[in-house]
């Protein structure tokens, strides 16, 4: 395994076979909206691969960023969450992964349509939320080419984020403003920008690096990484996103290769960017599901926590405790500083004698999601970590 080694872009194309690059991976493609003024057919070349040279990576600048003057400022809460590097190392560990400001368009207008009506295959991943009795899904496919999609949900404004170089799916809660893609990178991850403040943002940790919010941590909320059959099963009255963006893209052929079957960079142990730091402990591209608190960082090995069902471990001196939910393909971490009596039954848990729901476990839930070990390590290399 070789992970230390980052690969240029074009030794990465042929490593992974991809015709065109979005996302994280390059220039992204020419939005084809169907009010083009110039009332030109622009779709073959939404579809031509990137020519020349790829652009030379570069220092973080924020002076591209537009701000909106009228604009509020994101959601943030009152204590920020571990961080494990300085913030003036993660601003100089930035870097362009190729596109611009807004050079991967968020989707600002999501269109749904029931799930029971999707043609979507039932393997295929989505990232799911329910809030208020309201249950949607976002599909890797779309989110694949624009990593960001503002949108609500029972009445609040969300963004629904993907960072297809991290696998990284989170959720926050954007108030008045939306999220934009900066085109930067950290650590191989998003580097999103809010409108309202230009503050930046990367993804994982969620918390300002640069800007007037400079040291915020957003308020967040977890998304489900699953498929389209187990959260249609799970919830039969879901809507999920359509591919009616406002822009043309091949939506179904993912540019960095597939999860069903897994494929191109999402198999490979080889990496785009230099990580932040790295480790042997896994294979780069295994999954963990990872928590952050004020104090520290724990993540579980995910294939190992759903043949197991329950793992702990520790954030300091504090118990954590982890579990799987088998109908969801994922699993939840709670605080558990008593050491509850946890034991499975059927996809539940009978916890010290009730029977609950792997996410309605009585105790206090702590936001994850599912990353790359790369990643994770990248980011919070003194965490805690299960397998």
């Amino acid at each position: 395994m070789n992970s230390s080694q980052p690969i240029d872009r074009r030794r990465a194309l042929a490593a992974i076979g991809a015709l065109s690059l979005a996302g994280c991976l390059g220039r992204a493609e020419e939005a084809v909206r169907p009010d083009n003024a110039s009332g030109a057919d622009n779709s073959a070349q939404a579809d031509e691969p990137e020519s020349g040279p790829p652009s030379d990576t570069t220092e973080l600048d924020i002076n591209g960023i537009t701000k909106d003057p009228n604009g509020d400022a994101p959601i943030v809460t009152g204590e920020a969450l571990h961080m494990a590097h300085a913030v003036d190392d993660l601003r100089e560990a930035a870097l362009s992964g190729g596109p611009g400001v807004d050079g991967i368009p968020a989707v600002d207008n999501p269109q749904f349509e029931p799930i029971a009506d999707s043609n979507l295959g039932a393997d295929k991943p989505v990232f799911g939320v329910v809030r208020d009795g309201e249950a949607k899904a976002y599909s890797q496919q779309v989110l694949v080419w624009h990593e960001i999609v503002n949108d609500e949900i029972a009445g609040d404004p969300i963004t629904v984020t993907y960072c297809p170089l991290t696998g990284t799916a989170q959720g926050f809660d954007r108030g008045e403003t939306t999220f934009g893609v900066s085109g930067q990178l950290i650590n191989s991850n998003l580097l999103m920008f809010d409108r309202g403040t230009g503050t930046l943002w990367p993804q994982m940790l969620a918390q300002g690096i640069e800007g007037p919010l400079l040291g915020k941590q957003l308020s967040e909320f977890r998304l489900v990484w699953t498929t389209v059959g187990r959260w249609r099963d799970r919830y039969p009255d879901s809507e999920i996103i359509t591919n009616d963006t406002g822009y043309q893209r091949r939506y179904g052929d993912d540019p960095y290769g597939g999860y069903t079957p897994q494929s191109g960079y999402y198999e490979t142990d080889r990496t785009m960017f230099e990580p932040l730091a790295e480790s042997d402990a896994a294979h780069p591209k295994s999954v963990v599901i990872g928590a952050r608190t004020p104090t520290g960082a724990i993540a579980v090995d995910k294939e190992r926590l759903l043949e197991e069902r329950i793992l702990s471990g520790t954030i300091g001196n504090e118990r954590y405790v982890a579990v799987a939910d088998p109908g969801l393909q994922t699993g939840y971490v709670y605080h558990d500083p008593d050491g509850a009596t946890i034991e499975p039954d059927g996809d539940g848990y009978l916890v010290d004698g009730e029977t609950v729901q792997p996410e309605s476990l009585p105790l206090d839930r702590t936001i994850a999601y599912d990353a790359m070990f790369f990643a994770w390590y990248g980011y919070y290399p003194d965490a805690t970590y299960v397998n």
